[in-house]
C-alpha cells in the first residue's frame, strides 16, 4: 500500500468572540431608559440610608409612601395623554378644582361616598372636554390643557372663597392615615398603577393608544377611532386627577385652592424621566411610578440633609435634561446598529 499524499484542507475563518467591552456596550444600548432610572433611584436611597440616620426609619419611609401616591397617580393619568401624543397641563388645577369641590360637598354634610363619587364625575366631566376640543375642534392639546390650567384654578377660588376651607369631618381623614400593613394611600397607588397597566398592555384599547401615539394618521387609516381613544386618554387623565384631589384633602385635612401648585410640570417630569417619550407611542406605569419615587425621595433627601429647595429644583430640571437626551442618544445609537 502506497503512502497517498493528505487532501489540503483550506482553513475556515476563525470565529471572532466579541469583546467583552463591546457586548457591555450593546447590552447597555438595549436597556430601556426605566433601567437607568432605577437604577439611579436604587442608588439614591443607599446613598441617603449611609448618610442620613433618619432616612431608613420607620416614619419617614412611611411618610414618603403617603406622599408619592398622589403624585405618581397624576402622573399615571398624564402618561397616558403622553402615550396616544398628547399633553396635559391641566392637571394641577384639577386637582386643586376637584379637591376644593370634595371638601365643599363633605362640609356641607354631604356623605363621602357620594361625594367622592360625584368630585370623580366632575374630573371625567373635564377629561370630556379636554377631549372634545382636542379631537373634534382640532385645537392643539397643549392650548387646550393650557386654557384649563387657568379655568381650573380659578374655579377652585371661586368655590372656597379663595380661602383654605378646613373643619372636615373625621371620616375625610381617617382614609389616609388608615394603614393595612402599608398606608392605604399606598394600595391607593398600586390599584390605580395594576388597573391602567392592564388597559395598557392586555387591552385592545391599550395597544389603539401607543399604535396612535407612534403614528395617528396610520392609525386612522387602519380603522382605528381615534376620537374615542383621545376621549379614554384625556378622561383618565383628568379622573385620576380628580381621586389624586380627593387622597390630597384627605391626607392634609384641608382643602385649599392653591394645592397641587406645579403638579402638571412634576406629574410630566414623573412619566418623562421614566421613559415615555414626548412624542407619543412609549410609556409604561412602573416607570412613571418609578420617576414620581425618584421626585419624592429627592424632595425628601432636600429636607432631611437641609438642602436649599431652589437648589432642589435646579436639579430636577437637569434631571430631566439628561434622561431625555441619553434616550435621544440611545435611540440613534440603536438606529445606526
Amino acid at each position: 500500500m502506497t503512502d497517498q499524499p493528505m487532501p489540503h484542507i483550506r482553513p475556515g475563518p476563525r470565529l471572532r468572540s466579541a469583546a467583552p467591552g463591546k457586548s457591555l456596550q450593546a447590552l447597555l444600548r438595549r436597556l430601556p431608559i426605566e433601567t437607568y432610572v432605577i437604577a439611579f433611584t436604587v442608588a439614591l436611597w443607599v446613598a441617603l440610608a449611609v448618610t442620613t440616620p433618619n432616612f431608613l426609619t420607620e416614619g419617614n419611609i412611611s411618610n414618603l409612601m403617603r406622599q408619592t401616591p398622589v403624585a405618581a397617580i397624576v402622573a399615571i393619568g398624564v402618561m397616558c395623554t403622553i402615550v396616544i401624543g398628547g399633553i396635559d397641563l391641566s392637571v394641577g388645577s384639577v386637582v386643586a378644582f376637584c379637591g376644593v369641590a370634595f371638601a365643599q360637598m363633605c362640609g356641607h354634610g354631604l356623605g363621602l361616598a357620594p361625594a367622592a363619587l360625584l368630585t370623580l364625575a366632575a374630573g371625567a366631566g373635564v377629561g370630556l372636554v379636554n377631549a372634545a376640543a382636542v379631537a373634534r375642534l382640532g385645537i392643539p392639546p397643549f392650548i387646550v390643557t393650557l386654557a384649563g390650567l387657568q379655568v381650573y384654578r380659578g374655579l377652585a377660588l371661586l368655590l372656597s372663597g379663595g380661602m383654605t376651607i378646613g373643619g372636615l369631618p373625621a371620616e375625610v381623614k381617617e382614609f389616609a392615615r388608615g394603614t393595612t400593613g402599608l398606608p392605604n394611600l399606598f394600595w391607593a397607588m398600586v390599584a390605580v398603577g395594576i388597573a391602567v397597566h392592564y388597559l395598557l398592555r392586555f387591552t385592545r384599547t391599550g395597544r389603539y393608544m401607543y399604535a396612535m401615539g407612534s403614528n395617528a394618521e396610520a392609525a386612522r387609516r387602519q380603522g382605528i377611532n381615534t376620537p374615542r381613544i383621545t376621549l379614554i386618554a384625556y378622561v383618565l387623565s383628568s379622573g385620576l386627577a380628580a381621586l389624586a384631589g380627593i387622597l390630597l384633602v384627605s391626607r392634609l385635612s384641608i382643602a385649599s385652592p392653591s394645592m397641587a401648585n406645579a403638579y402638571e410640570l412634576q406629574a410630566i417630569a414623573a412619566a418623562v424621566v421614566g421613559g415615555a417619550s414626548l412624542f407619543g407611542g412609549r410609556g409604561t406605569v412602573l416607570g412613571t411610578v418609578v420617576g414620581a419615587v425618584l421626585f419624592t425621595t429627592m424632595s425628601n433627601a432636600a429636607v432631611l440633609l437641609s438642602i436649599d429647595p431652589f437648589w432642589e429644583m435646579v436639579l430636577e430640571g437637569l434631571l430631566i435634561a439628561l434622561v431625555v437626551y441619553l434616550d435621544n442618544l440611545q435611540k440613534r445609537r440603536q438606529a445606526g446598529s
